[in-house]
């Protein structure tokens, strides 16, 4: 396409954001508001009219996103080359080539959760400490906090000069030399190691500077400050970059973005074009009116005024439900009636703040025989025998990678026992060696001599994989399953189905898929010449995987999802299910005092939906066996009622807001059970009567305790005592 051509079809506000080629430039794009073509065609224009396709970077948050934005870039005819990624695939990408200054050796495993949570737990018994005291989740999410701040181990531990400060300090810096020693870096490490290279090496920067002089950044309100950091230092020399987003979407504050990023772009860059884009293509007007008047009650935030042309649409729909199992059979009534109608299942889709409220609308959706499919695209790749082959292939192409080998030594089994595996990790750490030069030396380490034979053929094993070539990867991963054991292993299932089996074959599609779309010949992008199509860079793009990577979103099966997942999709029908506090706003956010990125997160849900949304909350929720009375979410109060329309429970209860006195029919003595009157429970200890609650004929008590929040009993069953 021509220039002219790329802005045949744009609205004015649109056609300025393509064409405002140089200088910093903000683009404050509203929910639906064609965010992905400006980008796009901006990305194009670029590269048809002031540079080529290669001096372009385009940086988005997720693969889903940054594969359709290439796609559709080379649609338009002139983006062959261009560098379209993900923060963590960009670091990964430039940390392959330039890592050795920061510590890297080019092949470098990526560790993720759980792989990370084994080496912290490694450095807590490093340290002499234990487990029970030092739990490796709580040790990991300080650190990663700690990184998300550009904290090194010294910084923190002046920071924290506590006891268990000092402690965390020890662990994480025995942490870095593991991790140093595995070749190994998590996802963290892929933004600080990069921030740090560009920050400490000039000549790094300025090649990388003048390899993208033009840089475009989407969702910039959910970058946090390792990736402001990226942002900012390679935009500094030619100051040609474009940040892409909206306040009012930034919904990551728990992982570390930072929505002052966004909010501050123009006192980093004064001279700064702002371009405002508020025609909604997406939503009808009572969804966008219900949704725009709800995010108002914000204070951080930059003012948009959303707009459509849209038709009316429905008002916006809200239930009212007696308990959690009347709202999942409403809903997947309301859908079977919708595909009576000739509707898809794909174009519906249910949003929930907590993954914990899947179970019980799984199970009316089977009862409804409605197909259905939940985002949690990692979940293919955690599954153990996947684990088992990934392990293989990681100590194939990373042979210090001694997570991945201790995984692999004994799938399928070989009789080696931990007592060995104990020796040699002793022995490599004496000899500052790895696991797998230790197996690779067990001739000659007489504490192992027992299992010579074994550890040898182990190497052999090893060592013929390390021959074969790296690209293409299907045959590579059929090598490996072969030749260690594990095609057999999993062919010798009693499980008739052999579902092991099934799932390791849907990996080798994955990697005759990966090989498709990195073909061997034709040209490759400068800088990763060596990894991209190669065995490397298929376990790259897994363990940089997303929840919403893998969904199929063609039209066969209802999607369920959180609220976080369900960012920059859209579908036609949205439920959102439980909208009550304590949920939606989280509990966390309440007693935090902090709600406003709840109300951007509610904003999010609202605005996926196309042409129906329709809201769902319960008079009573079960949760943790306990049936709790709840309240409905604070959020629809701030939405303008004349767009809602509501629905009473077959059971008609009040809304929660507002209980008369009335306990005539319930037997309890009021000078005993009342409002204050300190309480025990044999599980949740001391706490405090808040509230007293009328259910036909007999009478709840909400307790608060100190440390389990509300929790609500029946009188007559409740295990309390009066505290005198």
């Amino acid at each position: 396409m021509s220039a002219r051509d790329l802005l045949s079809d744009l609205t004015e506000p649109q056609r300025t954001a393509v064409t405002c080629t140089d200088g910093p430039l903000l683009v404050l794009a509203g929910a639906g508001s064609g965010k992905t073509r400006v980008i796009t065609r901006r990305a194009a224009y670029i590269a048809s009219t002031v540079a080529r396709a290669d001096q372009v970077l385009a940086i988005t948050f997720t693969n889903k996103a940054a594969g359709e934005m290439r796609e559709r870039i080379v649609q338009l005819g002139v983006g062959r080359g261009m560098v379209v990624s993900t923060f963590h695939s960009l670091c990964a990408r430039l940390l392959r080539e330039y890592g050795g200054r920061v510590g890297l050796r080019p092949s470098f495993s990526i560790y993720d959760e759980d792989d990370r949570l084994g080496v912290i737990r490694e450095a807590i018994e490093a340290c002499e400490l234990s487990t029970d005291h030092y739990s490796p989740r709580t040790v990991q999410y300080r650190i990663s906090t700690a990184k998300n701040a550009m904290q090194s181990p010294e910084a923190f531990s002046e920071a924290n000069r506590d006891f268990t400060g000092r402690e965390i300090a020890k662990v994480w810096a025995r942490y870095e030399q593991l991790m140093h020693g595995h070749n190994a870096a998590d996802f963290d490490d892929l933004l600080v190691y990069t921030a740090r290279l560009l920050g400490e090496q000039r000549e790094v920067c300025e090649e990388l500077s003048d390899r993208f002089p033009y840089l475009l950044i989407d969702e910039y309100q959910d970058t946090n400050h390792p990736q402001y950091l990226i942002a900012t230092r390679l935009a500094a020399k030619r100051r040609n970059i474009c940040a892409t987003g909206d306040p009012d979407q930034s919904i990551y504050g728990w992982r570390g973005a930072d929505i002052q990023n966004i909010l501050n772009f123009e006192k980093d860059y004064p001279d700064a074009k702002v371009v405002r884009l508020e025609q909604n293509y997406r939503s009808t007007p009572s969804i966008l009116s219900a949704a725009s008047e709800l995010i108002s009650h914000n204070v951080g935030r930059k003012k948009k005024e959303l707009w459509t042309e849209n038709g009316a649409g429905e008002p916006v729909r809200v239930w009212r439900c007696s308990d959690e199992h009347d709202e999942a059979t409403r809903i997947a009534d309301d859908i079977a009636r919708g595909l009576l109608e000739g509707g898809r299942p794909g174009d519906v889709a249910l949003f929930y703040r907590v993954a914990a409220l899947t179970r019980v609308l799984e199970d009316a959706l089977r009862r409804a025989r409605i197909p259905y499919q939940i985002a949690r695209g990692v979940e293919f790749y955690s599954r153990k025998e996947i684990k088992d082959v990934l392990a293989w292939l990681r100590v194939v192409a990373n042979p210090d990678d001694d997570i991945a080998l201790r995984r692999a030594i004994n799938t399928p089994a070989r009789g080696i026992g931990k007592t060995t595996i104990d020796r040699l990790t002793a022995w490599a750490r004496e000899n500052d060696g790895s696991l797998d030069t230790a197996i690779s030396a067990a001739g000659t380490i007489a504490a192992v001599k027992s299992a010579h034979k074994k550890l040898k053929e182990l190497a052999e094993v090893l060592e013929r994989l390390r021959q074969l070539r790296r690209r293409p990867v299907q045959p590579l991963v059929e090598a490996v399953l072969r030749v260690s054991g594990l095609q057999a292993m999993f062919q010798d299932d009693p499980d008739p189905e052999k579902p092991a089996l099934g799932n390791v074959n849907e990996l080798v599609s994955a990697a005759a898929e990966y090989d498709r779309e990195n073909p061997m010949e034709g040209p490759r992008p400068e800088g990763a010449e060596e990894f991209e199509g190669t065995l490397e860079g298929f376990l790259e793009q897994i363990a940089l995987m997303s929840d919403t990577d893998r969904l199929d979103l063609e039209g066969g099966a209802v999607t369920l999802m959180t609220l976080h997942a369900a960012k920059g999709l859209e579908f036609p029908t949205v439920y959102v299910v439980g909208m009550e506090d304590e949920l939606l706003p989280h509990r966390r956010a309440i007693l935090n005092g902090d709600v406003e990125e709840e109300r951007r997160l509610c904003f999010v849900g609202m605005t996926r939906a196309m042409r129906r949304l329709t809201f769902t909350y319960a008079d009573y929720r079960t949760v943790r066996g306990l049936n709790q009375r709840t309240l409905a979410s604070r959020f629809l109060r701030e939405m303008p009622r004349d767009e809602l329309e509501f629905a009473e429970a077959d059971r008609g209860r009040d809304d929660g807001y507002e209980r008369a006195d009335e306990y005539e029919a319930v037997s309890f003595d009021p000078e005993e059970w009342h409002v204050g009157r300190r309480v025990r429970h044999p599980f949740y200890g001391e706490g405090y009567i808040v509230r007293l609650e009328p259910r036909g004929r007999t009478a709840w008590v909400r307790v608060e305790f100190e440390d389990s929040g509300e929790k609500s009993f029946s009188i007559s069953h409740a295990p309390l005592t009066f505290v005198r």
